[in-house]
């Protein structure tokens, strides 16, 4: 039998979907939402508790760009 495996799912920071480092952008394609509702709820995050910045921060530092 020859089962083919579906391709590995990657998260990238997306080149087209940017407005700062592609971070929500990569999130809403790897996670098939709207990348608008991502950055709703980082301006969440960063307004309750400011935890945000530095999760996106880190995001920016970790997720490798689009090839």
């Amino acid at each position: 039998m020859n089962e083919q495996t579906p391709p590995v799912k990657r998260l990238f920071r997306s080149n087209e979907n940017r407005v700062i480092a592609g971070i929500c952008g990569g999130l809403g394609e790897y996670f098939s939402i709207d990348p608008v509702a991502v950055r709703l709820a980082w301006i969440v995050l960063i307004l309750f508790g400011g935890s945000g910045i530095l999760l996106y921060i880190l995001a920016w530092l970790l997720m490798p760009r689009r090839p």
